[in-house]
């Protein structure tokens, strides 16, 4: 289960409101892959095909290929403002790194 943090969904709940599409929901897909492991990306969706799987969270459908959904167990999608900016954070605690540059550690 991939969980939306409180402070995540008020955001993404106040920006759907914002651009009047509350019937949205939130697409998880891989962005890349790095030495660190794979990099997901989100965006706003209205389409769910046959290969994905939906969920929920906090108020919040999520929708991924089935594909992403056995790798990304267990994660989290957290909204965060520090001195660098403000925006969403994906955590896949199962998306460790290759291990083949040595930059990872």
């Amino acid at each position: 289960m991939i969980e939306v943090t409180e402070k995540a969904a008020a955001e993404l709940k106040t920006l759907l409101e914002q651009e009047g599409k509350s019937d949205l929901a939130l697409r998880i897909f891989v962005a890349g892959v790095a030495c660190s492991g794979v990099q997901y990306g989100l965006a706003l969706d209205d389409e769910v095909s046959e290969d994905d799987v939906t969920m929920e969270s906090n108020g919040i459908k999520l929708v991924m290929a089935k594909d992403i959904e056995r790798s990304f167990t267990d994660g989290s999608i957290d909204y965060i403002e520090d001195e660098n900016g403000k925006g969403f954070l994906i955590r896949n605690p199962n998306a460790g790194g290759c291990g083949t540059c040595g930059g990872c550690h």
